[in-house]
């Protein structure tokens, strides 16, 4: 069964998933916020998901931050929507410029570095590698 990520934004939404094994974490797409219920429910008819992780972005400080006020929600009717699905959240704190390092070390260019979207879904892929290293490490 796979792991799906989720970075939650205003706008769009990048989504990352880890192979059937749950050994990789790949991008899967960018979708806009107000069709992402309707993403999730189509894909988990469609694909087997052991758990939903969702990016918790938090300030430097530890506390959470502005957008927290919209994913709450979210987590609370993907958890009534899915509920043989655990939900859980991670600190995404660092994943977007860690994004940006990674598209910049990878060789995209600068134009495609621009891409809000690729970035939301880079970002997505790295909220996954980490929830998946520190599982590893318990």
């Amino acid at each position: 069964m796979r792991i799906l990520a989720i970075d939650y934004g205003q706008k769009r939404t990048g989504l990352a998933v880890t192979d059937p094994l749950q050994l990789i974490a790949n991008g899967l797409t960018t979708v806009a916020t107000k069709d992402l219920e309707a993403f999730i429910m189509d894909y988990v008819r469609r694909e087997p998901v052991e758990r939903i992780i969702v990016g918790q972005p938090r300030q430097m400080n530890g506390e959470d931050s502005e957008n927290m006020r919209r994913i709450t929600p979210f987590v609370n009717r993907l958890r009534k929507l899915l509920p043989n699905i655990p939900v859980e959240l991670y600190d995404e704190r660092f994943t977007s410029v860690m994004a940006h390092r990674t598209m910049i070390e990878s060789g995209i260019s600068r134009k495609a570095r621009q891409n809000k979207a690729l970035v939301d879904e880079i970002s997505a892929t790295i909220i996954l590698q980490g929830w998946m290293e520190a599982r590893r490490e318990k």
